[in-house]
């Protein structure tokens, strides 16, 4: 009986160690730096364009204090539209780059920025689209008064960027549009395929989950975007791959379903994740160029969704 009494005794305090561990591995962010971001980017496609362009770079304080670096990029042609585009987990605004030339190109100036403990913000833990969602909200109304000659305003996000933008919505942003590339609906079922990448239960979600709610304040069943669009009328054109096995397709499904605006859901055969810009930039150019004229963005005057 003190033999058993023992080994259950080191197996708690093992299963506690390991919840204690995988709390702050989800949680942390292993961030990339500018220059390891454009060395990557650089690698994948020509960044040509990119130097030349006329930039601001400035800081926006979130609602807490805590302060957000952005880049203002400058189309040389004269617009009043404007995107505001969110990278994933990890990465930083050069990251974001992948989509900024096609935007450039579809007539609009760009604003790029690091989410909450990426890039060159201070560093901090990731809360899957909780504080993350409400910065991007923060930093929109930012945006419109610092631009108020935008006539036409939209943004777009990939990955953990791509579920903020759809969390943010809940706080009935001034937008005309969301482009949501393969982000989740929920984070906990995302976390459950990890642990099975690391050959570990997925029950131990659940584990991890408590000590992030003990150690930083938020659990995974808190963070799910996909309940911000109980009342969403905000067209949002859904983009996910194929062959994404980190969050699958099914998340982007799921979130079209649950928004009452228009929308739309293009899965981008043989394409991984954050991958289909990339897999096939002639197709992507085309569906958002569609989806723009579709909810009348390329009509001039006031954005009217079409029947």
């Amino acid at each position: 009986m003190l033999t058993l009494g023992i080994v259950l005794a080191v197996l708690l305090v093992l299963l506690l160690v390991l919840g204690w561990f995988l709390s702050g591995f989800a949680m942390g962010i292993r961030r990339q730096t500018l220059e390891e971001a454009r060395a990557w980017q650089e690698d994948h496609y020509d960044l040509g364009w990119y130097d030349p362009l006329e930039k601001t770079d400035y800081t926006v304080p979130c609602e807490d204090g805590y302060l957000l670096h952005v880049q203002f990029l400058k189309n040389p042609i004269p617009t009043d539209r404007y995107i505001l585009i969110s990278h994933g987990y990890t990465d930083n605004r050069i990251g974001s780059l992948k989509y900024t030339k096609m935007y450039l190109d579809l007539g609009f100036h760009v604003i790029l920025y690091d989410l909450r403990g990426h890039g060159e913000n201070e560093k901090t833990f990731c809360t899957y689209s909780i504080r993350e969602g409400k910065d991007l909200a923060n930093l929109i109304r930012d945006c419109r008064k610092r631009y108020p000659q935008a006539r036409i305003f939209g943004i777009h996000g990939e990955s953990l960027g791509s579920a903020s933008s759809i969390a943010c919505l809940k706080y009935k942003p001034e937008i005309d549009f969301v482009v949501a590339d393969c982000g989740f609906s929920e984070i906990l079922t995302v976390m459950q395929n990890g642990l099975r990448w690391m050959h570990l239960p997925g029950w131990l979600v659940y584990v991890a989950s408590c000590f992030a709610g003990l150690r930083y304040g938020y659990r995974y069943q808190d963070m799910r975007p996909i309940d911000s669009l109980k009342e969403n009328t905000v067209p949002i054109l859904f983009i996910h791959g194929e062959k994404d096995d980190f969050i699958l397709p099914r998340h982007s499904e799921a979130m079209q379903k649950a928004t009452r605006g228009y929308s739309e859901l293009h899965i981008i055969p043989g394409a991984t994740h954050a991958a289909s810009v990339l897999f096939a930039p002639a197709e992507y150019k085309a569906i958002v160029a569609a989806f723009l004229d579709k909810i009348g963005v390329d009509h001039g005057g006031k954005v009217e969704e079409k029947a």
